[in-house]
């Protein structure tokens, strides 16, 4: 206000105060209207937008890291009390604020048990996710079989597990090691539905996969010599559709093997492509889009950028 034009013996008339009250009163709701508009943009509202967005906003070290902010339990089942496939451990958010989570079966490779493939259980489960690392019917199981154990498993998972009203039935995911890989790709194939598939180190007799709709990210490993990326994780990769969401990561300095450890570069981007698919959160889009570049854990990357699903 401009105190040095007030009156002493004339104060100023009421009317034209009160205007000024008005005009002020209006500047500040267009102040509140314009702030409350560049909120819109801002995290909180983004969780609005999006029901599905879990956890805090992620950096490169909350994705690289071994246990995300959310704390994890799990519960083991027994084959004696499931059907269509061999059991195995279900990992499990202990949150119940944040509403349900979207699910991925994991399916280990030919002769391997759900211990191979275990460590993804907890890495993935804590950063937001019910994860159901699966035992197969027999060690035996070609991909076709343990496509439709991974489903078996999912549909355990939503319909009778102990943790079913911790999921939401409309967002799952497959992965699976070397035949298990394989089998996410049957998987896919044969449900459409599912939000995302991650095939590791796949092995499968079938080349090509033109029917899968679901976006897809397949690792390869540049020393595999039991499934050769030249003669699966590649050709996987480039049969599948044009117009999907699909991406191809070769492993340097890799075997088929590595999938069964601990592996930074695989939980990064699983954990980004799980995000981005099955919670649609595009704050995980950083990690994908532009294309990862060659690295000393990279050898080559490639994919379709923007994502679009």
């Amino acid at each position: 206000m401009q105190h040095p034009r007030t009156s002493t013996t004339a104060p100023a008339p009421r009317p034209r105060p009160t205007r000024r009250a008005g005009r002020l009163a209006t500047l500040a709701a267009a102040v509140t209207a314009v702030v409350g508009l560049t909120t819109l943009g801002g995290p909180a509202a983004h969780g609005a937008d999006n029901p599905y967005e879990r956890g805090p906003a992620p950096t490169e070290s909350s994705i690289e890291a071994l246990r995300g902010p959310y704390a994890v339990a799990e519960t083991n089942v027994s084959r004696l009390a499931v059907s269509g496939f061999g059991g195995g451990t279900i990992y499990y958010p202990t949150s119940t604020t944040d509403g349900t989570f979207g699910a991925v079966a994991v399916s280990p490779g030919y002769t391997g048990t759900q211990s191979s493939i275990a460590w993804l259980g907890p890495r993935l489960a804590s950063q937001g996710f019910v994860v159901f690392t699966i035992d197969t019917l027999t060690t035996l199981d070609q991909p076709d079989s343990r496509g439709n154990q991974l489903l078996a498993a999912l549909d355990y998972l939503t319909g009778s597990s102990s943790v079913r009203n911790r999921i939401d039935s409309s967002r799952l995911g497959v992965m699976g090691h070397s035949m298990g890989g394989g089998g996410s790709l049957e998987a896919a194939k044969t449900r459409p539905s599912l939000q995302a598939a991650i095939p590791l180190t796949p092995w499968n007799l079938d080349k090509t996969w033109p029917e899968i709709k679901t976006p897809t990210l397949i690792f390869g490993a540049d020393g595999d010599t039991i499934a050769p990326v030249a003669t699966h994780a590649e050709p996987f990769y480039t049969t599948l559709p044009s117009s999907l969401d699909r991406a191809y990561l070769e492993l340097n300095a890799a075997t088929h093997f590595t999938p069964n450890t601990s592996n930074t570069t695989i939980a990064k981007y699983s954990i980004s492509w799980l995000k981005r698919f099955i919670d649609n959160d595009t704050r995980y889009e950083q990690f994908l889009c532009p294309l990862p570049r060659p690295s000393l854990t990279i050898e080559e990357y490639r994919g379709n950028c923007p994502h679009t699903s």
